[in-house]
């Protein structure tokens, strides 16, 4: 067995003064570490808010302020709106709702209702033995007033349109046009324009009119233009001289609707338009100022030679009349040559 070796206790478990004081300053180091890093991190945030507003205020001095423009067409250069939603969170800014189920007692019992009483339920008042309650009178309305109460009346014109009318409104006298459109006017009586002297457009398009007076129109001295298109007429009343537009399309009008020889004497005709209704025939004569005649989707299956130029005279040329619509009805054209020989054009329709 070997002998054992002794080691001094003052290498184990003793501690000399150079040692204590090396553990001291070490301790010393550290502490001094831990405080200065505590003491730097408010000088830094300190130092960084001084610092901001001057960057702030160096970058507003870098703008051009007297060449800045900001259009519709840089906007989106500019300001990126792109994730402008996640570049503020506004959650907390949502006032929080607490959601119970029952309502918070008030602070005074006195508020609190009581729930052993009813409200009293009013009583109905008898009726008065003094009588009806009348309406507020109208007052008087001057001449021609009604119907710029009803229609829009702007200078000398009168607009009507889908205003639900059943007749003509009276109309002041100074009426120069009147547009009466998409209404559900029946009939036209000749006291509806007395008295309108210069009165030159009446467009009554799309109503209900079945009939219309004889003398409705033809007392108008300086009507221009009858316009009565989508209508139930099934007769022309006489028109005065000075007309020079006829449009009553898409109506019922026959051959036997219009009185004979109805456009000789209107010299300043110059469209006729009858096409969508229940013509037999062309109607005779027509008068040279024609320009425009559209007779299109009728029952036209026959013609007169001089229906548009005069037989005995091959030297006629009509000028004025290049638009002659005859398509939609049962007429063969070409069994008619000598028809047209003073026309400028053939007229539109079936050559077969």
């Amino acid at each position: 067995m070997p002998p054992r070796t002794m080691v001094p206790s003052a290498a184990l478990g003793a501690v000399t003064p150079a040692g204590c004081r090396m553990r001291t300053l070490a301790w010393l180091g550290i502490a001094s570490l831990c405080l200065g890093a505590a003491w730097a991190v408010p000088a830094k945030e300190e130092r960084r808010k001084a610092e901001k507003p001057k960057a702030d205020l160096a970058l507003y001095e870098n703008l051009d302020l007297d060449n800045y423009d900001l259009t519709l067409d840089n906007y989106g250069e500019i300001l990126d709106l792109s994730n402008y939603e996640e570049l503020y969170d506004y959650g907390d800014l949502a006032p929080k709702i607490e959601v119970g189920t029952l309502a918070p007692r008030p602070k005074d019992p006195a508020a609190l209702p009581d729930l052993g009483t009813t409200a009293e339920t009013p009583k109905l008042q008898p009726p008065t033995t003094a009588g009806p309650v009348r309406p507020a009178p109208v007052p008087p309305q001057a001449p021609g007033l009604p119907s710029c109460l009803l229609c829009l009346c702007i200078g000398t014109s009168v607009y009507c349109d889908d205003a639900d009318l059943e007749h003509i409104p009276p109309l002041p006298p100074e009426t120069t046009y009147l547009y009466a459109r998409f209404n559900r006017i029946g009939a036209i009586r000749a006291s509806d324009f007395t008295g309108l002297k210069k009165l030159k457009r009446i467009d009554l398009t799309s109503n209900f009119i079945s009939w219309a007076d004889v003398d409705a129109f033809r007392l108008l001295p300086s009507l221009q233009e009858l316009i009565l298109p989508e209508n139930r007429l099934t007769a022309l009343p006489e028109l005065p001289r000075s007309i020079v537009r006829l449009d009553a399309r898409l109506n019922r009008i026959p051959s036997t609707g219009l009185r004979p020889e109805a456009f000789r004497d209107l010299k300043q005709l110059q469209f006729l338009h009858l096409s969508d209704n229940q013509l037999e025939y062309i109607p005779v004569p027509l008068p040279e100022s024609l320009r425009s005649l559209h007779l299109q989707n009728n029952n036209i299956q026959t013609m007169h030679e001089d229906t548009f130029c005069d037989s005995q005279d091959h030297s006629q040329i009509r000028r004025a009349l290049e638009d002659i619509r005859l398509d939609g009805n049962p007429i063969n054209l070409s069994l008619f040559p000598n028809a047209y020989f003073c026309l400028p054009r053939l007229p539109t329709g079936h050559f077969f």
